[in-house]
């Protein structure tokens, strides 16, 4: 695919349309995902989930990783770190001081990485009201536990590093072999919990099925789309547009977790998609490089 056929080049709308998939597939996992947490365990599900989409992904890009060079091999380790560290550090978090405050606070990552991409006061406008419809959506309480807190901001540093990553994993490995790579490194290393969660409960049929379509849904899917639209718009526009997650999850929790929103809840998931309107107009405007998604004779399957 050529540079001037990319079906995303210079069209923001496109691109949006992606990151609204994602976040969508993201938070759909998310919920099947939650309904095995009480026997399979947060982190078990994150296991389950790794090693699925590794699966997956893998056997979509039948990635050449034999070929990739030391400076390839880098950015993908880097991004099998992230990978891992941000969804352990997460469900850590929330097992301890909750969903609202660890979510709040993991938010902070793409919201560092949009005002720092930040060139003009509208943008740095677009990223506040997205925080604060964030906040009112997840209405963080006060908690004294600072080994939860600084569980979320880890989560948010990995979810900073994850999009600054990805996009160079993008820029450097042709396709989503990069990503399949990174997957399959980061579910090595969680294997072992697996393993000894599978040796001490036994768990039901249905525990393996949610975890399963949790892997594919809020893994394998978003982790390509996101490799793909990235390569394609800043992350300034990659990082507001992640706070659509917090408005699917307010969605698909409502509709099929039977989870109450109250109206300062929509006022915030208002802000969010307001926010994401104002950024879109602006980036209609931004033209970002593009990359050949041809490199080295290989294209996005």
């Amino acid at each position: 695919m050529s540079r001037s056929a990319s079906p995303l080049a210079g069209r923001p709308g496109r691109g949006m349309a992606v990151i609204s998939a994602s976040a969508l597939s993201t938070q759909s996992g998310a919920a099947i995902g939650s309904l095995a947490f009480s026997t399979f365990t947060p982190v078990g599900v994150v296991a389950a989930r790794q090693v699925v989409a590794s699966v997956v992904l893998c056997a979509i890009a039948r990635p050449r990783f034999w070929r990739f060079s030391a400076g390839q091999w880098w950015a993908v380790g880097l991004l099998a770190f992230f990978f891992a560290g941000m969804n352990t550090a997460l469900y850590s978090a929330v097992d301890r001081i909750g969903l609202g405050t660890a979510v709040t606070i993991e938010f902070l990552g793409p919201l560092a990485v949009a005002l720092l991409s930040s060139r003009r006061a509208r943008d740095l406008l677009c990223a506040l009201l997205a925080l604060a419809g964030v906040v009112l959506l997840t209405t963080p309480g006060p908690t004294s536990d600072l080994l939860g807190l600084g569980l979320a901001a880890a989560a948010a540093l990995c979810w900073a590093g994850y999009i600054l990553t990805n996009r160079l994993v993008g820029e450097r490995v042709p396709g989503v072999q990069g990503t399949a790579v990174a997957t399959l490194l980061s579910s090595a290393a969680m294997v072992p919990v697996a393993v000894v969660i599978l040796w001490e409960v036994t768990l039901p049929p249905e525990a393996f099925l949610y975890a399963a379509a949790a892997g594919v849904l809020a893994t394998a899917v978003p982790y390509a789309l996101d490799l793909i639209v990235l390569r394609h718009i800043t992350p300034l526009v990659f990082g507001l547009g992640m706070s659509l997650n917090p408005l699917f999850a307010a969605v698909v929790g409502a509709v099929f977790l039977r989870e109450d929103i109250d109206l300062l809840g929509w006022t915030g998931v208002v802000l969010v998609v307001g926010s994401n309107a104002l950024t879109l107009a602006g980036g209609a405007r931004v033209r970002p490089r593009t990359i050949d998604l041809q490199a080295d004779g290989a294209a996005v399957r």
